[in-house]
């Protein structure tokens, strides 16, 4: 039986102002360490009661309520064809600019800018050129939002869904709501996996993350993939609460995840240089991995 059709929430509902607020909520709960007073001790950092906007945890109320096993394996048979738009990736950044909240005072920056930044840090920190590449569309996902999606379907934190949620998950109380969390095989801490199975065998929920990831699987190296498809995922690159479903190749691969989240959470620099300035490298770095239009 599909319950989603007639219990999932008004799509045009949107708890968070602009999805900008959900990357604030992460640096609130992870802070640049070298911005830490060391006088606060790590716990409060998740005090989330002390610190979200209420968007912020309604949004997490919808996403822990409605992000099932058995809605991730529906979007992605309905996302994961590719057959909604095609595009050259610069076109589909001019689509990601539609997002831009002109009401939020905090921020001017178009999408693009804001993936710039990213990139460029890693450029100018000497990291290979596929990695580069990876900060410049680490986001592209979002244009979920376009293609109808709400926003707790497209960001938020990540975590597999067909077994247990862990308590590691912010807002882990809303995982009452979610009817997997009484299902006799979902529930338990293995679920449909078995131990150290690998990611890769694992289905995360569903958002921006698995999209690009899936979109750039045959372009870019394994480690850029990793990258993209598990830097939402807070609760293993930040809590390591999934290590019983972590392969050993995992772990390695961690490794390149853990060195790209600085870079997506921190790179914010407000002198960025123009895009014209910017355009020549990035069309020969775009040529030099993608095709000339990419399915969306």
């Amino acid at each position: 039986m599909d319950i989603y059709k007639n219990n999932q929430p008004d799509e045009n509902f949107a708890p968070l102002a602009s999805l900008e607020d959900w990357d604030n909520d992460v640096l609130k709960r992870y802070p640049d360490p070298s911005t830490i007073n060391e006088d606060k001790k790590e716990a409060d950092f998740r005090d989330y009661d002390g610190t979200e906007k209420d968007g912020v945890k309604e949004f997490y109320r919808i996403n822990h309520k409605y992000q099932t096993y058995d809605y991730v394996m529906q979007k992605k048979q309905e996302y994961l064809s590719f057959d909604k738009k095609e595009m050259p990736i610069w076109d589909a950044f001019d689509f990601l600019n539609q997002l831009v909240d002109d009401s939020d005072p905090d921020t001017d920056l178009d999408q693009m800018q804001h993936l710039l930044q990213t990139s460029e840090a890693i450029r100018n920190d000497g990291h290979p050129d596929w990695m580069v590449l990876v900060g410049l569309i680490h986001d592209m996902g979002k244009v979920l939002c376009l293609f109808g999606q709400p926003q707790w379907a497209v960001v938020g934190d990540t975590f597999p869904v067909g077994c247990a949620f862990s308590d590691k998950i912010v807002y882990p109380e809303f995982f009452e709501d979610n009817p997997d969390r009484y299902d006799p095989v979902y529930s338990t801490e293995m679920g449909v996996y078995k131990r150290n199975c690998g990611l890769d065998n694992v289905h995360m929920s569903w958002g921006h993350d698995e999209y690009v990831y899936h979109m750039m699987k045959d372009y870019l190296p394994e480690p850029g993939l990793y990258m993209l498809r598990y830097h939402s995922f807070y609760s293993q690159h930040r809590e390591n609460a999934y290590n019983h479903l972590m392969s050993d190749h995992d772990h390695e691969m961690f490794k390149w995840v853990n060195l790209f989240n600085p870079y997506d959470l921190y790179s914010k620099n407000p002198n960025q240089k123009s895009w014209a300035e910017l355009k020549p490298y990035y069309e020969a770095l775009v040529a030099k991995y993608l095709p000339p239009t990419l399915k969306f």
